[in-house]
This record gives C-alpha cells, structure tokens and sequence, in this order.
C-alpha cells in the first residue's frame, strides 16, 4: 500500500508470527486481564500495554492467549481515555508541531506537516464521531488540544 502523501511504498516491519500459539506463555486469561487493568489504571496506553506485556511478561499477543485485543479488554474494565489513542498521539504532535512554528515561523516542511496532521485529526474525528467514540460536538480546535494534551 502506498503512503499517504508520497508516492512511496510502506516501509517493511515485522510481521506476525504464523503459528497463532504461544506454548511459553504460562499466564491464564483472567491474570491477563488483571495486568492490563493494573497498567491501564497507572495511565498507560494500550500500546504501552502490549510492549510491557511482550517485554516483560512474554506474552507475544494477547488475543492469542485470550481471545481479545488489550483496548477490548480495557473497555470492559472502563479504564479506557476519553480519547481514543491515535486521535491523543495526533493532538500531540499537532501541539508540539505549534510550539515550534512559533520559534521558527520560516520552516515550511513544519508548515507543511502540521497542516497534514491536522487534516489526519479532521479525518479521524470525522470516523470516531460515526462510530460513537466521540461526542458528536466534538471539535478540533488548536487551544483546546493544548489543553487536552497537557
């Protein structure tokens, strides 16, 4: 699949293992949930979940040892933001990528980035409002991700 605003190809990442089993793994389901509950109430995000889970415990993949991903678990577990991930990371970048205009007003390839990860936030929230994970007034407005960042 090609990138978004280049004509590049993606880049080549790690791939899944075939074999769906984790023999290793000595964790039951119910002490996974437990984990992520125990980290997600610390603040961390799904994604910090997965590598502390891999890393730490040896657990390559949560829905293979219990048939459902992390942000499913900690949707049941109501410890979920109320902001999705990906939309927060964005919002961050997006924050930082001001804060930098404003000491260097002249960069145009940070002119030209901030405007395309604004445009991802429009889409996203566009999605995340279909799909009820944001209030449907939700707006993207510069200040207040300052503030939600924060």
């Amino acid at each position: 699949m090609a990138r978004m605003y280049s004509r590049n190809r993606g880049k080549s990442g790690s791939t899944k293992p075939a074999v769906k089993e984790a023999g290793w793994v000595t964790h039951k389901a119910e002490e996974i949930e437990e984990i992520i509950a125990k980290l997600a109430n610390d603040g961390r995000t799904s994604s910090q979940i997965g590598i502390i889970l891999r890393d730490q415990y040896g657990i390559p993949s949560v829905k293979t040892v219990g048939s459902r991903k992390i942000y499913a678990v900690m949707k049941e577990k109501k410890v979920t933001g109320d902001i999705p991930e990906d939309m927060m990371s964005l919002l961050k970048n997006a924050v930082e990528l001001r804060a930098h205009l404003s000491r260097n007003s002249h960069d145009r390839y940070s002119k030209r980035g901030l405007e395309l990860t604004e445009s991802k936030i429009r889409r996203l929230a566009k999605y995340y409002k279909g799909k009820d994970m944001l209030p449907q007034k939700w707006n993207y407005d510069p200040e207040k991700a300052k503030l939600l960042v924060k």
